[in-house]
């Protein structure tokens, strides 16, 4: 049982801030706009140019507008806790390393590895996307080219290898090993180009559409698709109007837009690179996510206007549109901005991918040779080679298509995980890193919080000891009674682990109301009562832990930016994040699980032993018996 309670121990075991915000290898090189361009360029992808065409065609119409607003408020959500961390936790590493501070080493390592395969699938999948845009620019001469001469006829590989690709990672996989302050040029210019052509865009539709677009009846679908048939009439063209496939079709349309806002959590990697990163980091994801939402909403307003939403090309839906409208030059300004897209994108999802890496190198969970810093350059330059050189590889061998999903579930997990860790950081007592109380100030805070309650002491007077009060957490027994009436003002170390245990109770509730709703979710819409008592259940044990959350103290801990509406907001990201992650299908569940497997022989047979968590711990028992009084002497 002790040697279980060891282990168990070593998987929960967290990570101690001790380095002060000046104290890095990185250059400290990177403004606040550096980091919003670098957030807009990695979520303001080829998505903004064929997604709207597709969502408004198949599921939302015009309505598209709503469900790009819908996946933006998720995706705030989302937002304000990495815009929270970034301001409480200046150093590199992203959700990996708010992970490793807040919940335990085996939940970092698992989102720091899937993270990593969520950009090293992110990279090898855009660059095949942009090999892909230039040769329709070029009318398939390089794809035919590839088709004639190397062609492949292997399952799970692609049809042909992309030589384009490959040579498009490893320019810019030395890029990013030359230093970060050119690369950052690069991704300002490429992005600068995107927004001045999306504003082309936006002003143009605004332009030659036409609002009765927006209204559209069964007699316009006939007059333009020359066809009655009514299944044809109720797959293609629903009820029309604003939201011609109804409330069902926008929740649709917003689940897959979402993925549209993913991106901008490269921003909280470069916490090492910021010249301010407390500030710099909340105002770039803020203000990347807003750019961002503005951009998606103006492009599919200004296609709806352009174009039917029945008649829109699923595939090049803005080329198509202008080219109906009379304005066909306008192709080749669509065509650049989306290579813009497409390069900033690369950037942002190769930019933070050897960050996470060195960052688990660097704690000893992965090799460490991959935490080596160049002295010159101030990257981890074999960390980005490593990385470039294993996704060019994917982008010249495989076909991605596949493995997309993969990445969802990576980065749902580090945004949920992300979000329990703001809620469970809020409700501690002390400070990140801050040791255990001490007997004297355990008393004196008693005495302070039993004053508090008679009145005899006001709050607000208690400057004297409120510092050394909220780094000393006060321990107290256990009453069902402390659940909705907490024993002080302050967080206590029992109110804290109340709510530590209440999140995981509510994120287990939700999981299996997220599973209950994807089994069910038909039948629930329809009005069935199958899964109608399960959900009534699920719902009310979710609001009783809300409740007793809410009722706990927090911590008053001053901090550059702060998630507003505990613990609604926090919780509320996390619901949807897990509901978006039941929507994935089994065969990616079944990846999902072999990458896992590969992270955990890792993990077990390399990281647990050469954790530097744990060689400081036995560093330190080393020296407390060392210095240790001989007992037998008098």
């Amino acid at each position: 049982m002790q040697s279980l309670s060891s282990f168990g121990k070593k998987l929960v075991r967290r990570r101690v801030l001790r380095s002060s915000q000046e104290d890095t290898p990185f250059a400290r090189c990177l403004t606040t706009l550096d980091l919003i361009a670098l957030g807009v360029g990695a979520t303001l992808g080829a998505g903004v140019y064929v997604l709207a065409g597709e969502v408004a065609r198949e599921k939302a119409g015009p309505a598209i507008i709503l469900c790009f607003l819908i996946a933006a408020l998720s995706s705030v959500l989302a937002g304000l806790c990495y815009a929270e961390f970034g301001a409480r936790v200046p150093k590199t590493g992203s959700a990996y390393l708010y992970s490793y501070v807040t919940v335990g080493e085996i939940w970092a390592f698992i989102t720091g590895w899937n993270l990593i395969l969520s950009y090293m699938i992110g990279t090898a999948s855009v660059a095949r996307a942009w090999s892909s845009t230039f040769d329709n620019l070029v009318e398939q001469k390089i794809s035919l080219f590839y088709k004639s001469f190397m062609s492949m006829n292997v399952p799970a590989l692609a049809k042909y290898p992309d030589l384009f690709a490959l040579i498009l990672v490893l320019l810019l996989t030395g890029l990013l090993a030359f230093g970060v302050s050119e690369s950052a040029l690069v991704n300002k210019i490429f992005t600068g180009i995107n927004l001045v052509v999306l504003s082309f865009v936006i002003i143009s539709g605004f332009v030659k559409g036409d609002v009765a677009n927006w209204n559209l009846t069964v007699e316009n679908f006939i007059n333009d698709m020359n066809s009655s048939s009514p299944e044809l009439i109720e797959e293609t063209f629903g009820e029309g109007g604003f939201a011609p496939f109804g409330f069902k079709g926008i929740l649709a349309g917003a689940a897959t837009c979402f993925y549209a806002f993913v991106g901008f959590d490269c921003i909280a990697t470069t916490s090492e690179e910021a010249k301010n990163p407390m500030r710099s980091i909340p105002i770039g994801i803020v203000a990347s996510l807003l750019i961002c939402f503005f951009a998606y909403f103006g492009v599919s307003a200004a296609l709806t206007l352009m174009r039917p939403y029945y008649l829109l090309d699923t595939s090049s839906p803005l080329p198509d549109a202008f080219q109906r409208v009379g304005w066909s030059p306008a192709r080749y300004i669509v065509a650049v901005g989306s290579l813009c897209a497409l390069s900033t994108s690369l950037l942002g999802s190769m930019f933070p991918m050897p960050r996470v890496i060195y960052a688990m190198a660097e704690d000893g969970l992965l090799f460490r040779c991959l935490s080596h810093m160049h002295k010159k350059t101030k990257t981890p330059v074999l960390a980005t080679i490593v990385s470039g050189f294993v996704a060019a590889f994917m982008a010249f061998l495989f076909e991605l298509a596949a493995l997309v999903d993969l990445m969802s579930i990576g980065t749902l997990l580090a945004y949920t995980l992300v979000a329990v860790c703001v809620l469970i950081l809020r409700y501690q007592p002390g400070t990140l890193g801050s040791d255990g109380p001490e007997e004297k100030l355990m008393e004196l805070q008693k005495l302070h919080c039993g004053l508090e309650k008679e009145g005899v002491v006001d709050a607000d007077s208690s400057d004297e000891y409120s510092q050394e009060l909220e780094t000393k957490p006060l321990k107290e027994r256990f009453s069902l009674k402390l659940l909705l009436c907490p024993s002080c003002e302050t967080p206590t170390k029992t109110s804290g682990l109340i709510v530590y245990t209440t999140t995981a109770t509510i994120c287990c509730l939700f999981t299996l109301l997220c599973v209950v709703l994807a089994m069910g979710g038909d039948e629930l819409l329809d009005g069935r009562p199958l899964p109608v008592a399960a959900v009534a259940l699920l719902v009310i044990l979710s609001f009783i832990c809300v409740v007793i959350i809410w009722r706990q103290p927090q911590s008053s801990e001053v901090l550059a930016f702060k998630v507003p509406m505990l613990p609604v907001l926090p919780l509320a990201a996390v619901f949807v994040n897990v509901y978006l992650m039941m929507q994935l299908d089994g065969a990616t569940w079944l990846r999902f699980a072999v990458w896992m497997l590969i992270g955990f022989l890792i993990y077990f047979f390399y990281g647990i032993t050469n954790s530097s968590e744990g060689t400081e711990k036995k560093k330190h028992i080393y020296l407390a018996d060392e210095h240790e009084p001989d007992q037998t002497t008098p």
